[in-house]
């Protein structure tokens, strides 16, 4: 598997995209001012002929690269020299298809400047639509055929009318209740399992271990065939660690809204948290999933501005979805989280077995066959990763 191939779908937060070429860049850290040591690097500290997305962290500079991407529905080396696909500092390459693209950022930013307050109201999807030529004539397939379901995610203001009639405290104390109550779950410190792990365009599983804990902790490590791939959260702090194949960085922090994200996730093995975690709650009008599943709605915010969307079973009480999305320079930048199977443990507790998370540049699967509960974790399972 070629060097990109491989980095869209196993990047955590984000992949190179299509139009990293907006503002080009490699792998190897650029003639600018190194960080300082600790200090979470800026994408133009670490890449080369980073033009217009100075001064933003490199986990929130690479999602971007994967809401370009998807936005114009191309990858990295449609966009970049043929040769990137095998050497990371040669994104760092001008083209005329960059040129192009930094013209077009720039005007994408001057329509928001002059229109709405410099917000990301305007992007490429706008236009785009996951095609690279955007398509100005309205399609009468779309206009007169049958909609698609709902999906999610979207803001909302608490519904004024309708059928839901539960609270958004109701509907996140029912889930509680389907995964065991309250008491059960405060008997649950720990849990330690293994299963499986597909990426995208994986020819087949890998072997993949998960740790965490009741006090907000996660490891995932993935043995995938080009090494081990580690996703960490201390409880305060995030990586994503993994081999040179897969990313530009060996290790990379994961910061601000994607951050809290991250933790919001952690939190549904152990959802008694999430009231606490969410802010100014509240409920919206029932949507249906692809599988025709009816579904209650409960939105709020991280303490950052964090925008997720619980997604409940309107039957049987169970968070089958969660959406959520950290704002970007050039729109939002958004992972879903579906839940298709929940095990029972530490006698009466429910937590998730299988789910997939996608995002704009990948999708795993994750299969847990064996878990434990309450055993043991070593403390070390949570540091900074370390890369042989």
């Amino acid at each position: 598997m070629g060097i990109v191939r491989s980095f869209r779908n196993r990047f955590f937060s984000g992949a190179t995209g299509a139009l990293m070429l907006v503002w080009g860049c490699g792998a190897t850290i650029s003639g600018s001012q190194a960080p300082a040591p600790n200090a979470v690097p800026m994408a133009e500290q670490v890449f080369k002929n980073v033009q217009i997305l100075r001064g933003i962290p490199v986990d929130q500079f690479m999602g971007t690269m994967g809401f370009l991407s998807a936005s114009l529905g191309l990858n990295c080396t449609d966009c970049h020299v043929d040769e990137s696909g095998s050497n990371w500092d040669r994104y760092a390459d001008d083209n005329d298809l960059k040129r192009t693209s930094r013209r077009m950022m720039a005007m994408v930013q001057m329509i928001n400047k002059a229109s709405f307050g410099g917000q990301p109201v305007v992007t490429c999807n706008t236009c785009h639509r996951g095609f690279r030529k955007p398509n100005v004539m309205p399609s009468l397939n779309q206009l007169y055929g049958s909609p698609g379901p709902d999906e999610p995610g979207d803001p909302f203001v608490a519904a004024a009318v309708g059928p839901v009639k539960d609270s958004p405290e109701a509907l996140l104390d029912r889930h509680v209740a389907a995964v065991g109550g309250t008491q059960r779950l405060a008997a649950l410190t720990g849990i330690s399992a293994k299963g499986t792990y597909i990426a995208f365009d994986d020819a087949e599983r890998s072997p993949v271990e998960l740790w965490t804990t009741a006090n907000g902790r996660r490891t995932v490590l993935a043995h995938v065939p080009a090494g081990d791939s580690y996703w960490t959260y201390d409880g305060t702090d995030g990586w994503i660690a993994g081999p040179p194949t897969d990313r530009p960085m060996p290790i990379i922090a994961v910061t601000g809204q994607e951050l809290e994200g991250l933790a919001t996730e952690i939190d549904v093995f152990f959802p008694t948290r999430l009231k606490q975690r969410l802010r100014n709650l509240r409920v919206g009008i029932p949507a249906v999933l692809e599988d025709d599943t009816e579904v209650n709605l409960v939105q709020g915010q991280t303490a950052g501005g964090t925008v997720v969307t619980l997604c409940f079973d309107a039957e049987t009480g169970l968070l089958r979805r969660l959406v959520r999305y950290a704002q970007s320079p050039v729109g939002r930048l958004v992972t879903r989280v579906d839940y298709t199977e929940y095990k029972e443990v530490a006698g009466g507790v429910r937590v998730p077995s299988k789910w997939t998370t996608a995002w704009l540049s990948g999708r795993t699967h994750y299969e847990l066959t064996e878990i434990v509960a309450n055993a043991p974790i070593d403390g070390a399972r949570f540091t900074k990763p370390t890369l042989k």
